[in-house]
This record gives C-alpha cells, sequence and structure tokens, in this order.
C-alpha cells in the first residue's frame, strides 16, 4: 500500500492531511490516538469505504501487475467492523462462512458450502474459543463472542490485507492475545498485512511493528514510528 498525501475534511475540520506512509507484506500497523480523532475514517479510506477529501491509496497484490485503488480490490480484504456486522438471526458456523461468498460459485452455495469449507470454518471458531454450538444464532451470544464470530470471518476470506477497529474492545486479556496473535501470525508467517485500530498500549508494543498516531491538535502530525521487535506467540494455547 501506498498513501501519498491523504487527506480527510468533515465540514470545516480536517481530521488528518498530508499522511504518507507505506504499507508492505508482513507488517502490522496500529492505528492510535484518542476517540474522535479519525482512526475508524482513516481506515475506511484505506479500504475504499470512504472517499478521501485528496490524495490517494494505492494498493499492489503480491504477484499482480501494477497497483489500483482499493475500492476495486475490496474482495481482498479482510475487514472487522465496529459494529461486526453479523447476521444476528444466523448460525455463527453460517456467519463464518459467508466469509467466502465472494469467492464462491452462487449456485454451488444455494445447496450447501462444501464440507472442507465448514470444517475449516469449525476450527477457526474452535481456535477462537466460540466453538461449543457452532449452530447457534449470533444473537444469543455475548459482544465479545460476537467480535470473534467477526474476527474468524475475517480469517476465512483468506485476505491480502486485514483492516480491523478495535477487534479486541470486548475481549479479555487472554483471548485480546490470541486474537492479536493470530492476526500477528497472518501478517509474519502468512505473507498478509494487518492495520488494526487499537488502544492498549501493552497489545500494541507486544503485537504490532509499528504505530500510525493521529494528533487531534495537528491534523498534519500524523506520523509513524517503527515498534520494538515483536514477540511471536501460537494462536493456540
Amino acid at each position: 500500500m501506498e498513501v501519498r498525501g491523504l487527506g480527510f475534511r468533515r465540514g470545516d475540520r480536517w481530521l488528518f492531511r498530508n499522511l504518507d506512509f507505506d504499507l508492505q507484506i508482513g507488517d502490522f500497523v496500529a492505528l492510535v490516538g484518542p476517540s474522535g480523532v479519525g482512526k475508524t475514517t482513516l481506515l475506511s479510506c484505506l479500504c475504499g469505504l470512504a472517499e478521501p477529501s485528496e490524495g490517494t491509496v494505492r494498493i499492489q497484490l503480491p504477484a499482480e501487475p501494477g497497483a489500483r485503488p482499493p475500492a476495486e480490490l475490496r474482495r481482498h480484504f479482510g475487514i472487522v467492523f465496529q459494529s461486526l456486522q453479523l447476521i444476528q438471526k444466523a448460525s455463527l458456523l453460517t456467519n463464518v462462512l459467508c466469509g467466502r461468498l465472494g469467492a464462491l460459485n452462487g449456485l454451488r452455495t444455494l445447496v450447501g458450502f462444501p464440507s472442507h469449507h465448514r470444517r475449516e470454518a469449525y476450527a477457526l471458531l474452535h481456535d477462537l474459543g466460540v466453538a461449543a454450538d457452532p449452530e447457534k444464532w449470533v444473537c444469543e451470544m455475548s459482544g465479545g463472542e460476537q467480535q470473534r464470530v467477526a474476527i474468524a470471518r475475517a480469517l476465512f476470506q483468506k485476505p491480502v490485507i486485514y483492516f480491523a477497529d478495535e477487534p479486541v474492545s470486548s475481549l479479555d486479556s487472554y483471548y485480546a492475545g490470541r486474537v492479536l496473535g493470530r492476526l500477528q501470525l497472518e501478517a509474519s508467517l502468512g505473507n498478509k498485512a494487518v492495520f488494526c485500530v487499537l488502544h492498549n498500549s501493552s497489545h500494541i508494543e507486544r503485537f504490532a511493528n509499528l504505530a500510525l498516531s493521529l494528533d487531534p491538535q495537528d491534523p498534519t502530525a500524523c506520523r509513524v514510528r517503527r515498534l520494538s521487535a515483536r514477540t511471536e506467540i501460537s494462536p493456540r494455547p
């Protein structure tokens, strides 16, 4: 990802401006800053869900020629929204399987997902500790459990880049570590990249290798800093 001169204005206020940085395969970038500074808006601009007021975002996928704007590459992104956007009156397993709808023939899914996909989706739910009853409806689960289902859905997509907006806000320290550790492994071992809004300083230092800070007082003072070496962990206990 190449970001040049990126800016977003809401009314007469700039949330960020003159933002320049590059994201490489293997990077885990923590997006940090106080509430209301524009982190979610920046994330939306980077994944093509919002149009910036100025500047460009260009992404080149591995083994593909040429860089393109993110709106053309959305099926290659795994997005975890703050609102989660799960199907409330569908099972946990179905919600995870929906992560791969864009890669499957629509007629094929009308008769059910392939059995190997169901096994893979169940394994992700198990790894994140929400596989006790995979046929349970999402609306019957707690907020933290729903958050882990949304993470499993993003993992099941097998994207090139993960965009996660506060993906562990409802999780305890154990499951927060499991989720962020899994995303870290996706970046470092799976040849992916992760762009993640985080607030906990220990999570940032432990899992990210880059931090992008937004400044509420000066929209042009956004900066990227490299963090100390990460501690690799296994997603399994």
